[in-house]
C-alpha cells in the first residue's frame, strides 16, 4: 500500500513538472523554428546569433561602403553639367572596354576628378620637398593634369586590349561555328557552343546577344548592334554577312565557311606584317645598345693610345 502511494505521488509530481515545463517554454512559430534549425546546420552545429543591419553593413568592403557611394554621388552631380553627346561618347567607350567595374559615364567623370585631386596632392608634396614656390606651382599643375588624363589613357588601353582580344579569338570561334553548323546545330545553338567552349571577350559578346534574344529582342538587331559596338572591322563584316544571309535566304553554312577562310587569311597576313616590322623595330635597340659597345671595344684602345702622354 505504501509502495503504491509512493509510486502515485512520483507519477503525479512527474506529470506536474512536465506541464510546468511546457508552460515555461517560450512560444515560437514554425518559421522561427525552421530558421533556427537552418542556422544550426549551416553553422556546423552551433547556433549563431543573426546579424544586425549594422553588422551586415560593416562586413562589406570599405570600397563598397564608402568609396563607391561617394563616387556615384559626385558623378551624379557632374553629369548634370555634362553635355548629352559627351556622355554618350564616353558610354560607348566604356562599352568598348567591356564596362570595367560596371562604371557609368558619371562614375568615370568622378574618378577623373578624384585622380586629379590625389595627383595634385602628390605634386604639392613634391613641391614642398623642393622648397621653392616655382617648383611648387609646377609640380601641383603637373600632378593635376596627369591625374585628370591618366584615367583616359587607362580606358584607351582597355579598349585596345579588348579589341585585340576579339580580333585574336575570331578565327577560332569561326571554325567552331562552322563545325557546329555542319553538325546540324542551329546558329543560336552554335553561338551557345562557342560561349561554352571559350571564355574571352568575343564569347562574352556572343553571350550578351543570346541573353537579349532570349528576352525577346530580334536576333538580327542584337547582332547588328554587337558588330557596330565592337569596334572590330572583321567582326562587323562577319555580322553583316550573317544578316544578309538571313535576309536573302542563303545557306548560313556556306557563308560561315567563306568567312572562316577569310579570317584565317587575314590573320596570316597580320602575322606576316608583324614579322616584316620586326627588323625595323630591332634597329633602335641595336643602335642604342649594341653599337656603342662595339665602338668602345674597337675604338677604346686606339683612343687610349692617342691620349697617352708622349
Amino acid at each position: 500500500m505504501n509502495t503504491t502511494l509512493l509510486l502515485a505521488i512520483v507519477v503525479g509530481l512527474g506529470i506536474l513538472m512536465i506541464f510546468y515545463g511546457l508552460s515555461r517554454t517560450p512560444s515560437t512559430n514554425t518559421a522561427q523554428m525552421v530558421q533556427q534549425r537552418l542556422q544550426v546546420y549551416g553553422a556546423g552545429g552551433t547556433l549563431e546569433k543573426p546579424l544586425t543591419i549594422e553588422e551586415v553593413e560593416l562586413a562589406r568592403p570599405f570600397s563598397e561602403r564608402f568609396l563607391r557611394p561617394s563616387i556615384e554621388r559626385l558623378g551624379n552631380l557632374l553629369s548634370r553639367s555634362t553635355p548629352a553627346k559627351a556622355r554618350q561618347d564616353l558610354d560607348n567607350r566604356l562599352e568598348l572596354a567591356g564596362r570595367p567595374g560596371n562604371l557609368t559615364p558619371a562614375d568615370f567623370g568622378a574618378i577623373r576628378l578624384v585622380a586629379a585631386a590625389v595627383m595634385a596632392a602628390a605634386g604639392l608634396g613634391v613641391g614642398l620637398l623642393l622648397g621653392t614656390p616655382v617648383y611648387l606651382v609646377i609640380s601641383l599643375a603637373i600632378g593635376a593634369v596627369l591625374g585628370y588624363y591618366l584615367p583616359v589613357l587607362w580606358l584607351k588601353q582597355k579598349v585596345d586590349a579588348r579589341r585585340a582580344a576579339i580580333q585574336k579569338g575570331l578565327p577560332d570561334a569561326m571554325d567552331l561555328l562552322v563545325i557546329a553548323v555542319d553538325a546540324g546545330l542551329g546558329f543560336d545553338a552554335a553561338l551557345a557552343r562557342v560561349t561554352d567552349k571559350y571564355k574571352n571577350a568575343l564569347s562574352d559578346m556572343f553571350a550578351k546577344v543570346l541573353r537579349e534574344v532570349s528576352l525577346g529582342r530580334p536576333r538580327l538587331e542584337a547582332m547588328d548592334e554587337m558588330g557596330r559596338s565592337s569596334g572590330v572591322d572583321d567582326l562587323h563584316n562577319f555580322i553583316q554577312a550573317i544578316i544578309q544571309s538571313e535576309q536573302f535566304g542563303t545557306g548560313i553554312g556556306k557563308i560561315l565557311r567563306i568567312q572562316a577562310d577569310e579570317m584565317r587569311r587575314k590573320r596570316r597576313q597580320r602575322a606576316q606584317e608583324k614579322a616584316a616590322q620586326a627588323t625595323l623595330k630591332m634597329m633602335l635597340p641595336m643602335v642604342g645598345c649594341i653599337f656603342p659597345t662595339l665602338w668602345i671595344v674597337l675604338l677604346g684602345p686606339a683612343a687610349l693610345i692617342l691620349m697617352a702622354p708622349r
